[in-house]
């Protein structure tokens, strides 16, 4: 069904136009022009045509409060009539549009473009062959017998190896691509709803929800289909993804009950009947609209036109069966500016093109040097003329210089560098699925590796999320553990099991184990749970009081959000008088109590003195213990005149207190060991959390996130705000920058403060490195900081689907824990490049070399262009395979970050490089001129013409050979460690890759005859091979003992400077979409920064870190670097608080735990090193 066009869907759907002998008193049609009006126009169209909800419930055939009743023909018949809720997906691109693709690489067009001549010419005996001599045969060594015969071969080898490399990359796209398919159907798979069924609750897949459904609606939801609303309490809905209004929008059944797929529930929760479902949802239509071609897209998105456009794009990874890296691509342009480049790419694009023009040099030198050899030798010293029946057979010797000269170049340029990228980060997504990572974005494992600070939430990550009523206080006794009901006074037991049953979430229960003997089931908020549970503790149950209010009679209901900390809800007694029942953190509530009840059950009044004092000996003592506190408090109102509902400052006061709970929340076992990971990995861990800071203090000692005796700080979210703001209430960046160093703890902080602090860290100028800072998060309004982070992970199970959408890396296990294997594996992928770069720049400068002098000194390359294929092939495909699949290890744990201008070739490398380059040049230097007298055979030097390959030009090639093979093992590591082989055999691949090369190298040397330029070898001579490539392990243990301090020079290679964060080519490029008047801009925008640059050099350290501070709450705000952030930065940038930022750099931060408030709690710990 998921493939089926949507013309068939419209074919399907005019069948059905009016046809309601079907049983339903409406058609598709009649929905969907229902669902397209709002407000008052809904409200008046719902009560003429259908009789208000009811009506439409009726005509729908289903219960508003039973729902469906959940018969498979019934269900089968509703999404025959009214579709299923899919939306068809994009056809994937095929593998031929991939191969495509990947034929565009201007390498690739080179050596095509060399090899055709090649063929052309080999094909090509022009007359008067004959009369060679006559024509100067003064390059001896080009043309020989084998290549005359077998010309055409180095053509045909030179395209073959390119089908190779471009069937590979072809394939690997479209791996990747159905990898990416699959991870997106597991996200829908597990994208689940709740909806009434047969009066059960049940979570349904989203694609099984049909019209008629009864679906229940709450805070953090995204809408799965359009709907009316039965019965809202206090619903606010984010419309932005399909109208681009950012205000909320309030929706009643009275007064605006259409609810649309896509939105966002941000407040509030209720109940509404689902009635339209995929292409005929709101969302289905706009990706009707967007057409599933490509090439409409494309055009759409160019204009982007449409607001809704972007939402439809927003929506696709949970909604659609859609996937593909093209989407993913297409969506990102859409709903969110480029993000820079991640570390890693753009160390790696300026690599790239600086091997680039290396190689592109000397290989330019190499062919010039041949062709004035050649020309000066027969023209100027045998004084012969230009002849012109010899014209072709001069061209054939151009050709072939030509053709040495591309082979120069393609051994210089590492191709396989974008291959070895590509495998190690597939491969490591892969395997993070195992680890309870499931990655959304490719680069984010990548940049895991170099996070510096992680933000963690508390709830659910770094505790368990199973919440237990453990203290309480209740008619003025503190209970250590659940007292026995009979101790408690009767009245305040009814009131506290009444307004705990009535005043939470009807779908949070607890359900009977679903094993033997396991702990009972909690479905819903958590923290209601453990209410619940306390209700049950005390041997009461909370299901007849709710079956005798049902939710349709509650009266009002002031829902919890991060503005209130509470949740209050009013039923109207028998007598008609209103009560209200409220539950909140305790200190918010508390400080609302006028009343609190006495040991008999009295209200008495509770004065400011009391509150202090019920802070001091209840509250603190529970917070220190790490329980969340939770305040339980009603009031009373008259029916007459009835209370102004809407003026909730009003409403919520002069409560009477009934109890304070005490909820713990355990510490997960495995994380206190994870913290002390990531703390000798160089990685600070700080828990943001919303709960009171005696309790996120208590929790952060449990976890290790803070040792006693340490120096750090501790503060809720009013201190940091009054730290951070100056008196205007900006936030400055400057005192940002005094707190965050040692902050560890920030409690009862708000989702803004989050955002905050996130993005204060990433913009910090005052550690050389700029911070990379990763984030968790599960709640809606983590949002912003899940996006502004450089990596954001969502909570796989207890995560809203708008945290899933803002973040990079979903947590399927919601564990911290995992989060230390994403740093490992992202780790792992940098470590796996730089091995391979390691290993290919050894080969290149070895080969380049090689080729150079062999060719300007012997007319001809001592590896020939089909070897150097094959050298080429070895180093590039299969040592990226080999050294790209090591799997991670706990070492990786114990280094620093590298940071973002740390050289992707470190000084060891270098030293390795170098090293292990003298010793095979050496070697075969002096095999090419000394190696006939060594193993006394004819010399291969100047052979004459037409000679057959020689025994003397394969020992160079196949000790070459070896001595890579062998290299390729010490490239395995890359920090100067001695024992090469360490853990080479939990690495298959790899074993496998080197044995296997070895064994076709046996077979090219000995049967690969005139093709490959081989002649068989001797086995005392291929013994000799093996014994000089041995001789690459010894050597690189005296090269380890060299001491780095020798190496001062070539340090800087792959560094990402400050100036160029990006090149200003690259700029252009990111910006395809942007027309050329805006590029103008951008390039005057450069020349003003490089201007301001020149005149205050202090601001430049600020200004290429600085931030573009346009937020569209999206991930515009990852960018950072001066170049590429819009124009705010040129405004700023002479604006006093960056100049005070960077005096701020000078001066030491002046915030320490001596000058920290009283709540900090100085404890302090001995840092791990």
């Amino acid at each position: 069904m998921g493939d089926m066009s949507n013309s068939d869907f419209y074919a399907k759907n005019q069948r059905n136009e009016g046809n309601h002998e079907a049983g339903f008193g409406c058609s598709v049609m009649e929905l969907r022009s229902l669902m397209e009006l709002r407000g008052t126009e809904a409200v008046v169209k719902l009560q003429e045509d259908y009789g208000a909800v009811e009506g439409l419930c009726k005509r729908l055939k289903t219960s508003p409060t039973e729902g469906l009743a959940g018969v498979q023909t019934d269900l089968d018949k509703r999404k025959e009539l009214f579709g299923k809720n899919l939306i068809p997906p994009k056809k994937p691109k095929t593998f031929l549009q991939l191969v495509w693709e990947a034929l565009q690489d201007v390498t690739l067009i080179i050596l095509e473009i060399a090899a055709l001549i090649s063929l052309g010419l080999s094909f090509y005996h022009p007359p008067g062959q004959t009369g060679g001599d006559a024509c100067g045969a003064a390059a001896g060594g080009v043309e020989d017998e084998g290549e005359a015969d077998a010309g055409w071969i180095e053509g045909a080898a030179i395209l073959l190896s390119v089908v190779c490399v471009v069937l590979v990359t072809a394939f690997n796209d479209w791996s990747k691509e159905k990898q990416f398919r699959g991870l997106q159907s597991r996200i829908e798979q597990e994208q689940k709803f709740q909806v009434v069924r047969g009066s059960q609750v049940i979570q349904l897949p989203v694609a099984d929800i049909v019209v008629g459904d009864i679906a229940q609606i709450k805070y953090g939801d995204l809408l799965p289909a359009d709907g009316v609303l039965i019965q809202g309490n206090d619903l606010k809905i984010d419309e932005s993804s399909l109208t681009g209004e950012s205000d909320h929008v309030k929706k009643s059944a009275d007064k605006d009950p259409m609810l649309l797929s896509g939105t966002h529930v941000m407040e509030g929760s209720g109940r509404m009947v689902v009635t339209a479902v995929g292409v005929n949802s709101q969302t289905g239509i706009i990706f009707t609209l967007l057409g599933a071609g490509v090439e409409e897209e494309e055009k759409k998105e160019k204009k982007v036109k449409k607001p809704d456009g972007a939402a439809a794009m927003e929506m696709q990874p949970l909604k659609s069966a859609e996937g593909g890296e093209a989407d993913e691509k297409e969506r990102k342009k859409v709903s969110a500016p480029k993000k820079e480049k991640s570390v890693l790419q753009g160390k790696l694009t300026k690599l790239a093109v600086q091997i680039g023009k290396a190689g592109l040099l000397m290989s330019a030198i190499t062919v010039i040097i041949l062709v004035l050899y050649f020309a000066i030798n027969n023209f100027v010293l045998e004084k012969r003329p230009w002849m012109t029946e010899c014209t072709p057979i001069y061209i054939q010797y151009f050709v072939k210089f030509f053709i040495i000269g591309v082979t120069v170049l393609v051994v210089a340029v590492p191709e396989g560098l974008p291959l070895a990228v590509t495998i190690s980060l597939a491969y490591s997504v892969k395997k993070m699925m195992k680890d309870n990572n499931l990655v959304r974005h490719l680069d984010a494992c990548e940049t895991m590796g170099n996070a510096t600070a992680i933000c963690s939430d508390k709830t659910g990550t770094l505790t368990t999320n199973r919440m237990t009523a453990v203290q309480c206080y209740v008619g003025d006794v503190h209970y250590k553990e659940i007292p026995d009901p009979g101790v408690i006074p009767p009245k305040s037991l009814d009131l506290l099991i009444n307004a705990i049953s009535i005043n939470s979430a009807y779908t949070t229960k607890i359900l009977p184990p679903d094993k033997e003997g396991g702990l009972p089931k909690q479905v819903g908020n958590k923290t209601e749970c453990g209410l619940l549970g306390l209700v049950l503790d005390l041997k009461r149950d909370y299901q007849p009081i709710r079956n005798q209010i049902p939710e349709e009679k509650l009266y009002k209901v002031y829902t919890f959000n991060s503005v209130r900390k509470s949740m209050s809800t009013v039923i109207k007694l028998p007598e008609g008088s209103f009560r209200m029942y409220s539950k909140g953190a305790s200190e918010i509530v508390l400080k609302k109590c006028s009343h609190i009840l006495n040991e008999v059950g009295e209200p008495r009044v509770f004065r400011p003195r009391d509150k202090d004092e019920m802070v001091k000996k209840v509250i603190e003592p529970m917070a220190c213990d790490g329980l969340r506190t939770i305040c339980v408090a009603y009031r009373d109102f008259a029916s007459d005149p009835e209370p102004k509902w809407d003026d909730e400052n009003n409403i919520l006061t002069d409560l009477t207190a009934i109890c304070v709970v005490g909820i713990e929340d355990p510490v997960r076992p495995e994380v206190p060991d994870a913290i002390q990971k990531c703390q000798c990995a160089g990685i600070t861990v700080r828990m943001v959390t919303g709960d009171n800071i005696n309790t996120a203090r208590a929790i952060a000692i449990k976890c290790g996130i803070i040792h006693p005796g340490e120096d750090f700080l501790c503060i809720d979210g009013k201190e940091f705000n009054r730290r951070i703001r100056n008196e205007k209430g900006e936030v400055e960046q400057e005192r940002i920058d005094k707190v965050w160093p040692k902050l560890r703890v920030l409690a009862r902080s708000s989702p803004t403060d989050k955002h905050t602090l996130v993005k204060g860290i990433i913009d910090s100028t005052m550690a050389d490195q700029r911070q990379v800072v990763a984030v968790t998060g599960d709640g809606t309004n983590d949002g912003p900081a899940l996006k502004k982070a450089d990596v954001g992970f969502a909570m796989g199970i207890a995560g809203t689907d708008v945290a899933k959408e803002a973040s990079d890396i979903i947590l399927t296990d919601d564990n911290f824990s995992s989060i230390v294997k994403a740093v490992m594996w992202g780790r792992n992928v940098y470590d796996s490049i730089s091995k391979f770069l390691q290993f290919q720049l050894t080969v290149n400068v070895v080969a380049v070399i090689v080729a150079f002098t062999g060719a300007c000194i012997t007319q001809d390359s001592p590896l020939k262009a089909v070897q150097m294929l094959w050298v080429n092939l070895i180093m590039d495909t299969f040592a990226s395979l080999a050294l790209a699949t090591e799997p991670p290890t706990e070492a990786l744990l114990r280094r620093k970050p590298y940071g973002r201008n740390k050289p992707l070739i470190s000084s060891t490398m270098t030293k390795n490089i170098l090293g292990h380059a003298v010793y095979q040049l050496i070697l075969i230097f002096t095999l090419l001129f000394a190696g006939e007298k060594i193993f006394d055979i004819d010399s291969g030097r100047n052979a004459p013409l037409h000679s057959p390959p020689s025994e003397h030009y394969t020992i160079i090639f196949n000790t070459f050979v070896m001595m890579q093979l062998f290299n390729e093992i010490n490239a395995r590591k890359i920090h100067g460690e001695r024992n090469v082989f360490d853990g080479i055999f939990r690495n298959p691949i790899f074993c496998s890759i080197v044995f296997g090369t070895f064994a076709i190298q046996i077979v090219i040397v000995q049967f690969g005859g005139k093709p490959f330029s081989c002649q068989p070898l001797s086995l005392e001579k291929w013994l000799w091979c093996v014994f000089l490539g041995l001789g690459e392990l010894v050597w690189g243990q005296v090269i380890a003992t060299i001491p780095n301090s020798h190496l001062r020079f070539l340090r800087r290679a792959g560094q990402l400077t400050h100036k160029d964060e990006l090149p200003e080519e690259d700029v252009n490029e990111e910006n395809e979409e942007i027309d050329h008047a805006e590029r103008e801009l951008r390039r005057g925008q450069i020349l003003w920064f490089r201007g301001l640059n020149r005149i205050q050099t202090q601001i430049e350290v600020v200004n290429t870190f600085k931030s573009g501070t346009s937020f569209q709450g999206a991930g515009a705000l990852r960018r950072q670097s001066s170049t590429t952030s819009q124009n705010q930065d040129v405004t700023n940038v002479s604006s006093p608080s960056h100049v005070s930022l960077s005096n701020a750099l000078s001066s030491p931060t002046s915030t320490t735990a001596a000058t920290a408030p009283p709540t900090t709690g100085h404890s302090s710990c001995e840092c791990i090193p």
